[in-house]
């Protein structure tokens, strides 16, 4: 029969093989975790880069709008002191 030291010394070690076990299953999920983290990062990265290009464009497209507009509002200045200059 086993003495009380010696249950306890097999429980202990019951115990650190279980606990061996999940802190190897945990581990393992948290390498996928990490994996999954990591494809996540670069298709943001992905995202952004796509997208900040996108809006350059977009930006550059109203700046071209703007400046012509800008062209046009200035002949229809000059077009409009000529026919008040005419009407006076």
């Amino acid at each position: 029969m086993l003495n009380n030291e010696e249950k306890i010394f097999n429980l202990l070690e019951k115990m650190y093989v279980e606990f061996n076990k999940r802190f190897k299953s945990i581990d393992k999920r948290f390498e996928n975790i990490e994996a999954e983290l990591s494809t996540v990062k670069a298709t943001v990265v992905n995202i952004e880069n796509d997208h900040g290009q996108k809006l350059d464009a977009l930006f550059d497209g109203y700046k071209l709008n703007s400046e012509k507009l800008d062209r046009i509002e200035a002949e229809v200045a000059k077009h409009e002191e000529v026919i008040l200059r005419r009407i006076r």
